[in-house]
């Protein structure tokens, strides 16, 4: 009996042990989920004050959002299938037209991305709008699971759509070119009515509104202008064009060993030298999927050295091209970028880090990109220096709906990097 009663009472105590170690868990888990609305943690830094007047000494403004209210894997209905309208609203996409000038001008974008889905997120939701259209080439090599969420994410939103064929991308490669061409043909063939396409990598963040885009794009100087900022090819990039180039592994371009010069480019064509970013109009698209001359200054393209650098701006200066400009040189408020090799000119340095010779934006570099008026900055990164991107996120969607002319629904107003990181995890179960 002695022995039996000292049997309960170890298992008692264990027992007790055990439920005391589990309450503890579960109180910090409680902790994690709820956290007590730090604003370092939660909202707009400091540094962000400046120029986003509605977070300047508003504790409520900066706790306004901070928890997640559930958890999105739980989202599937009776029928198996995914809880959209959830998600939608649980990611904060601006559902409606903002304005009828807006949706009078539907805009499409091709977005090119392999990695850091939040950065995707957060640059889809900011140029979302329901007359828009968008095509996103998923790099081949992406990871299985980066691909299903971005699918899962797209499923939800009907303008929103994966290419039908994606490339292996390499850097400075044909693939990438070829990337925005797959997403041309689908666009083209889509039945939404835009009027200009863009192009964007998952590193962009916008720096124009959608009417603000609407209204630059559809302006005298660019409503039936092709946007291609770009110059005669200089001597010192002559090597791109002249040198067969080949793609390694889907990862770099390597000269061709024991190669001989390439042939000069097809129909006389003076090859043009710029940046691989471009507003065009839909006339001029057709014309690069559909013209012979286009056709065969692709082909020739295929062993040069970061092709869309010239491919684009070339084509845009052919006289026979819908929406050609001759004489456009480098105007075109495409893209703030700082190169390494500008500084001290064009700008006082990157407050963040360089990476291929080009700013990773920290949060003291924004005061520069929002002066900038140009349409996006290029470029950010999730884990370096994120709330560089959380302030100008939050100063754009504070711009965008200072500026809508219809009712502004709840869910427009962002929550904080944290929910955004725990939604899309829960999401895509990552």
């Amino acid at each position: 009996m002695l022995q039996l009663e000292g049997a309960k009472c170890s298992f008692l105590i264990c027992l007790g042990i055990c439920m005391f170690i589990g309450a503890v868990i579960y109180l910090m888990a409680e902790g994690q989920t709820e956290p007590q609305g730090d604003s370092t943690v939660c909202g707009p830094s400091k540094s962000c004050q400046a120029f986003i007047p509605s977070a300047q000494g508003s504790t409520a403004r900066q706790m306004h959002g901070c928890y997640v209210e559930s958890n999105l894997k739980d989202q599937q209905g009776e029928g198996g299938e995914f809880n959209c309208s959830r998600l939608v609203k649980e990611l904060h996409f601006i559902t409606s037209p903002l304005s009828h000038e807006e949706e009078d001008y539907p805009l499409a974008f091709i977005i090119t991305v392999h990695k850091e889905l939040v950065l995707l997120v957060r640059l889809l939701r900011a140029i979302y709008a329901p007359q828009n259209v968008y095509c996103i080439h998923v790099d081949a090599k992406a990871m299985p699971a980066y691909r299903k969420a971005v699918e899962r994410l797209a499923g939800c939103l009907p303008n929103v759509f994966l290419t039908s064929h994606s490339e292996t991308v390499a850097y400075a490669g044909f693939s990438r070119l070829q990337a925005d061409i797959n997403c041309m043909k689908d666009l083209v063939a889509s039945p939404m009515p835009w009027r200009k396409v863009v192009n964007l990598c998952g590193q962009d963040f916008p720096i124009m509104s959608n009417l603000e885009l609407v209204r630059y794009l559809g302006s005298k100087d660019w409503r039936d202008k092709n946007m291609t900022p770009g110059i005669k090819q200089p001597e010192g990039m002559r090597h791109r064009t002249q040198l067969r180039y080949r793609e390694v592994d889907g990862s770099y371009v390597a000269p061709k060993e024991n190669s001989q010069k390439k042939d000069d480019p097809p129909h006389g064509l003076q090859i043009y030298f710029g940046t691989a970013y471009y507003a065009l109009t839909r006339g001029f698209v057709e014309f690069v999927l559909k013209n012979q001359v286009s056709r065969d200054l692709l082909e020739w393209s295929k062993d040069t050295f970061s092709p869309d650098e010239h491919y684009w701006v070339t084509l845009n200066r052919i006289k026979e091209a819908p929406g050609s400009d001759l004489d456009g040189g480098w105007s075109g408020a495409v893209r703030a970028i700082k190169w390494r090799e500008h500084e001290g000119m064009k700008h006082s340095g990157c407050k963040g880090r360089y990476v291929r010779d080009i700013c990773v934006y920290g949060p003291d570099d924004l005061q520069w990109i929002i002066s900038s008026n140009n349409m996006f900055a290029n470029k950010f990164e999730s884990n370096s220096f994120p709330e560089a991107l959380e302030c100008l996120e939050q100063w754009h969607r504070d711009k965008v709906l200072q500026q809508t002319k219809v009712p502004i629904q709840s869910w427009w107003e962002l929550t904080t990097h944290r929910n955004v990181s725990a939604i899309v995890n829960a999401t895509v179960g990552l």
